[in-house]
């Protein structure tokens, strides 16, 4: 059941759109290559564990946090629906 001008099924695939997006953006910040044995933000040696587990890592944990609390999650407006340009 689509609103507006939409053909049926069209949420879902708006739906479906978005989850794609941020998964790709998830995936275009996810670190690649080699850890950096101290972290580029404060200089901070990251712990051996930290590198094994996340390869490419270049931040220590106290630092990624305050990077993550930073991010700015982009709500896209798939719809047409009047309502929903006014929020």
């Amino acid at each position: 059941m689509a609103g507006g001008w939409t053909r049926d099924g069209a949420v879902q695939e708006q739906i479906d759109d978005t989850v794609k997006d941020a998964v790709a953006a998830a995936r275009a910040r996810l670190a690649r290559g080699e850890s950096l044995e101290t972290c580029e933000e404060c200089g901070e040696d990251i712990p051996p564990r930290r590198r094994e587990a996340l390869p490419g890592v270049r931040t220590c944990v106290a630092c990624q946090s305050s990077l993550d609390a930073n991010v700015r999650h982009a709500t896209i407006n798939r719809r047409g629906s009047k309502d929903s340009q006014l929020r």
